[in-house]
């Protein structure tokens, strides 16, 4: 049986890890000199509370340690296990590096095959599952790192957050200038592009922000058959907008939605929606 892990900036949908057997290591929360383990100490709904309460210092994140990542991988699995760890990009996050030093450590143990995603959010959801399902269907895990190498590049994340204050303040953000900025008033429209997280466009209003994001993906991918992630950071109402729009418009295989996790919703803010679209075999 192969073990899959991702982490806690990766989007997974709560009966995925059930149905596919996904574990997600958690990240680290710090608000001020407090720390909390994302799920077991804060869920995103006290991560909400918290931060709507100005009184609180803004949070951050980091990624779990190796120390972390070898004690968890000792938790939920057994020495000789092989385990895929599937994680959010190298570019934006340290703990991919964190699980290569920790399969290092554990070498002769474990067999851990680490990947780097380039990506997030809701495409490293459909990696995990995809993994899955090949290994349930006789694949080897060789197999499944081709496949998902084969895929990093087709896979787009397309995201419209309400605010670009988190962002300005988390500093995760790249292509953020001073200018844009300080115009706290327009919707921007943000890509996953080459593992970097870029804004690529600024509109007036929501309702063109939403338009634009459908409009973005069908330029990256026509009517290629996609599986469609739709993720939302407390907006519900303006995720099932999104996703209905979004149903007419690609040729989609599935469709999935999910909150946007808290590791994203910190650094992109409430309010904040998007897709994820991964091509379908």
């Amino acid at each position: 049986m192969l073990g899959i892990v991702t982490d806690g900036a990766a989007d997974v949908p709560p009966e995925w890890m059930t149905e596919f057997d996904i574990k997600r290591i958690p990240i680290n929360v710090h608000f001020g000199e407090k720390t909390f383990i994302q799920d077991e100490e804060l869920t995103l709904g006290d991560l909400y509370k918290m931060v709507d309460d100005k009184s609180n210092p803004f949070p951050k994140t980091s990624q779990p340690s190796p120390h972390q990542f070898v004690e968890y991988y000792k938790k939920h699995f057994q020495p000789g296990d092989t385990i895929l760890s599937i994680h959010i990009t190298s570019k934006l996050s340290g703990t991919y590096a964190s699980a290569v030093m920790a399969a290092e450590e554990l070498k002769g143990a474990y067999n851990v095959v680490t990947f780097d995603s380039l990506g997030g959010s809701m495409s490293v959801g459909f990696m995990c599952r995809a993994a899955r399902q090949m290994e349930r269907a006789g694949k080897s895990v060789d197999e499944i790192v081709r496949y998902l190498e084969s895929v990093r590049d087709q896979t787009h994340i397309i995201l419209t957050l309400d605010t670009l204050d988190y962002a300005r303040r988390s500093g995760r953000v790249g292509t953020l200038s001073a200018a844009m900025a300080s115009l706290l008033n327009v919707k921007p429209i943000a890509r996953m592009q080459d593992g970097l997280v870029n804004m690529v466009e600024k509109v007036r209003t929501r309702k063109t922000a939403l338009e634009r994001v459908i409009s973005l993906g069908k330029e990256l991918v026509g009517d290629a058959p996609v599986h469609l992630g739709v993720m939302h950071a407390r907006d519900l109402e303006s995720g099932i907008a999104l996703m209905e729009e979004a149903k007419l418009n690609f040729n989609c295989k599935s469709v999935q939605m999910t909150d946007l996790s808290i590791s994203l919703a910190i650094n992109f803010g409430p309010g904040t929606v998007g897709l994820a679209l991964y091509p379908a075999e």
